[in-house]
């Protein structure tokens, strides 16, 4: 194209050094004289005649060197009319807000690069070159460079992993070992089998490095003190259980005996969670039994055949996340770790944009356009890759031997030449059957159950998952005992992980659960796609079908299938193509409607199947409502711990002046803001509506009793609120004033070790806090006592002199 260096020099260097030039390559390609009409608009080439004869030189210069000349076209889009798209990414500002080259310079129209026909590329060239040569460079030379192309796939289909010779026996004897601490070393049969042929999958289709390495990283973390929890399907996989990995039991709802291993299943089919059975005392050794036990099968993480490429993903506390990271480079090699990449589209909303832009920069006032073409040109420009990223927990590992440049080239994140990680270019989707990918994610509710546990002493898997007054809060208020009600909540949820959204706010309203697997069903509604809204909700305002009837998760349609005669396969089948939302039930009903309706499945659940976009696995949905029950177990029991922690790791602003001054002041300012929430008055900012929902989780508190004292130079921390038992209050930390950093605020904490401050000025000196820093603690009232300086006033020094 005019870009390259062939087409530079046949326009301004001599026909020797062109001839030299073609030499080096393969073939060269000449193309339609409209790709070059950016050269005349800007006076860069005279005519079409000087164009014409620079084409000519490269074709007389490629025969002199023996080098093919192939036409191309250059092509950025199919049909003619799709010209206005590329010239709406012309106008728009690229990643940066760089413009686009061809947009620089606005004295004519962008080049017309569609997809042209061998018939219309003869018209272009026969009146240039002749019949002859003109079919020598349109169809012969471009026959002979395909030919000459091997046919080859750019991304590797085959998976790659790192082999550690050991992984697959490590993973069998401490699956075992670990099963049969918890059965007995006789195992009961549904747990020998499941296991034997989850392992056998995995071992023989050469996954237990998977396993292995997941096992590891969870290991190290748990024994520097650090709580990981599971997310995905991974918890389906009992194996995965076995090995450590998660805490999700897939196995059928049933008691085991943590003294004598006595083994029982649930006999009543309603429970669907272990969680929810009534205890129960051995009728062997007369010691406490535990329930336990999801019923979630093993086919949605592992596949029909054990065969499914595993996808271990896993949350880390946000202060370990990259530790979690450098535990890969330590255990693999530096060089053989990627931090994963991905592909930025263009979001529907961005594209509106682009194309108000478009018109805008023609001079034309979008909204003279009628709104259905502004849609439909928006529609067109939507999911064009915008920019290259970096995956929030991804981490790709290369085997030893092979080169990351078999796979996918690599980038520094953001350009950043100072990173210790580099990224695959190619999105980590186009890898994943390629190679291992590790997903390593950042969580905040580790983090916050690990800070609960540390405060009050109490061991987070001690916690009962079944107490009747924390599962009561997903429905009711009563057990916090509040002394009154201002926002006239019904729901004790609020702060409670993954159960605080609108959508799952409306779901608990409505459905009301009174379980742990109930609250299951309710993650899985909350997290899916048209599984709720006009479809499960519906059904149950209807009475048409009750909470546990609907489907809630994905495994929920392979068991109910199952359980109502279906054969597994299809059962199987249908549950993935249901979960995909993309068309596969509805491709496929002519096969999965009669044996569903010949098994007595309802017409209601088929078109239920009918809406379903997206569906939540189980064992995620299992992952979340643990993690949840757990935290409501803090806010019924530990108030003031779990307050402490949800104002340090979850509030993203605060309102220290309003929080400090008491419920009313709370009150008036919650007020206040959700009023111009509404629409009264000044629109809020972002900040603003963070420090909304602070104050919702701030009346809560107050309700129950619970205060808030003022930031104090020597018991506030840098960062996190203390828990005040004596006074049934928080003590704030110094960040939360605004613009006070985490540095300025730790160096407060160092200095008051070496005593008092004496002054505003002694506390300057000693800490990195600014002037305006120290007013902010004025201003609150957190430095009464201190005066100015360390100068004595004449009358003090009289006073002084006088004693």
């Amino acid at each position: 194209c005019f870009n390259g260096e062939v087409f530079d020099i046949a326009r301004s260097g001599t026909h020797a050094e062109l001839v030299n030039t073609i030499s080096f390559y393969d073939f060269v390609e000449i193309q339609p004289l409209a790709n070059y009409s950016f050269l005349l608009d800007m006076k860069q080439l005279d005519s079409e005649a000087q164009l014409i004869k620079i084409l000519k030189d490269i074709v007389e210069a490629a025969d002199e060197a023996d080098k093919p000349v192939v036409v191309t076209g250059d092509v950025h889009y199919v049909n003619p009319e799709d010209k206005i798209i590329r010239d709406i990414y012309i106008s728009a500002k690229a990643v940066g807000g760089k413009p686009h080259p061809l947009s620089r310079n606005k004295v004519g129209p962008s080049p017309d690069q569609y997809y042209r026909s061998t018939e219309e590329m003869m018209e272009i060239f026969v009146p240039i070159f002749g019949e002859e040569k003109a079919k020598e460079i349109v169809i012969d030379n471009t026959n002979k460079i395909a030919d000459m192309c091997e046919a080859f796939k750019p991304v590797k289909k085959t998976l790659n992993t790192p082999v550690i010779d050991e992984a697959p026996e490590i993973l069998r004897s401490t699956c075992y070992k670990t099963a049969r601490s918890l059965y007995g070393d006789e195992l009961p049969e549904i747990v020998e089998q499941r296991l034997d042929a989850e392992l056998h999958g995995i071992i023989d289709n050469g996954y237990s490095v998977t396993y292995y390495i997941a096992h590891q990283i969870v290991d190290r973390a748990h024994s520097e003190g650090y709580m990981v929890g599971s997310r995905g399907s991974v918890g389906s996989s009992l194996a995965a259980t076995m090995f450590g990995i998660t805490e999700v039991n897939p196995l059928p709802p049933h008691y085991r005996c943590p003294n004598c291993k006595h083994f029982e299943l649930a006999t009543d089919p309603e429970i669907q969670s272990g969680y929810d059975l009534d205890d129960k005392y051995c009728p062997v050794c007369g010691a406490k039994m535990k329930g336990d036990g999801q019923d979630i099968p093993f086919q949605t993480f592992l596949g029909f055949n054990a065969d499914k490429i595993p996808d271990i993903d896993l949350n880390f506390p946000s202060d370990y996340q990259h530790r979690a990271f450098d535990l890969t480079k330590e255990f693999f090699g530096e060089d053989n770790v990627f931090r994963a990449g991905t592909i930025g589209k263009v979001e529907e909303k961005t594209a509106f944009g682009y194309v108000r832009g478009y018109y805008e920069s023609k001079g034309i006032d979008p909204s003279t356009i009628p709104s259905q073409l502004i849609a439909y040109l928006a529609s067109k420009a939507t999911d064009v890759k915008r920019t290259t990223g970096q995956h929030a927990g991804g981490v790709m590992v290369l085997p030893k031997g092979l080169s990351i440049y078999d796979f996918t080239p690599i980038q520094y994140p953001a350009d950043d030449k100072e990173s210790t990680w580099l990224t695959t270019h190619f999105d980590y989707r186009a890898l994943h059957d390629a190679l291992l990918k590790l997903d390593l994610l950042g969580h905040v509710d580790p983090l916050a159950l690990k800070m609960m546990s540390e405060i009050s002493g109490v061991d987070v898997l001690s916690i009962p998952l079944n107490d009747k007054k924390v599962i009561s809060l997903f429905t009711s208020d009563k057990a916090l005992e509040r002394r009154c009600n201002h926002l006239n909540v019904s729901i004790g949820a609020s702060g409670l992980p993954e159960f605080g959204t609108e959508t799952c706010r409306d779901i608990l309203a409505v459905a009301k659960p009174q379980t742990f697997s109930e609250l299951v069903i309710v993650a899985g509604l909350a997290h899916g796609t048209d599984v709720w809204a006009n479809n499960a909700r519906d059904l149950i305002v209807d009475k048409v079908a009750t909470l546990t009837e609907v489907i809630g998760c994905r495994d929920d349609i392979m068991t109910y299938l199952i359980k109502k005669g279906l054969p597994n396969q299809i059962s199987f089948s249908i549950m993935e193509d249901v979960r995909k939302g993309k068309g596969g039930f509805k491709n496929n009903e002519k096969t999965y409607i009669p044996v569903m309706k010949a098994h007595g499945v309802p017409d209601w659940y088929i078109d239920s199947c009918y809406k379903i976009k997206y569906m939540f696995p189980k064992a995620h949905a299992v992952a979340y409502t643990t993690m949840a029950v757990r935290v409501g177990y803090f806010k019924v029991y530990y108030p003031l711990e779990f307050y402490a922690v949800w104002f340090t790791v979850r509030a993203k602003a605060y309102d220290i002046e309003t929080m400090i001054g008491g419920y009313e002041a709370i009150i008036k300012r919650y007020d206040e803001l959700k009023a111009r929430s509404s629409g009264k008055g000044e629109k809020l900012s972002p900040k603003e509506s963070d420090i909304l929902k602070m104050l919702v989780v701030a009346i809560e508190m107050e309700e129950r009793g619970y205060t808030f004292g003022n930031v104090d130079l020597y018991k506030s921390h840098a960062t996190d609120f203390i828990v005040d038992k004596e006074n049934r209050r928080l003590i704030p930390p110094f960040t939360v004033l605004d613009g006070l950093g985490e540095s300025a605020a730790q160096s407060v904490v160092e200095a008051r070790k070496d005593g008092e401050f004496t002054s505003q000025k002694d506390l300057t000196d000693r800490t990195k806090l600014s002037q305006t820093n120290v007013k902010q603690l004025i201003d609150i009232g957190a430095v009464k006592g201190l005066n100015e300086t360390d100068q004595m006033s004449l009358f003090e020094f009289g006073m002084t002199f006088g004693d």
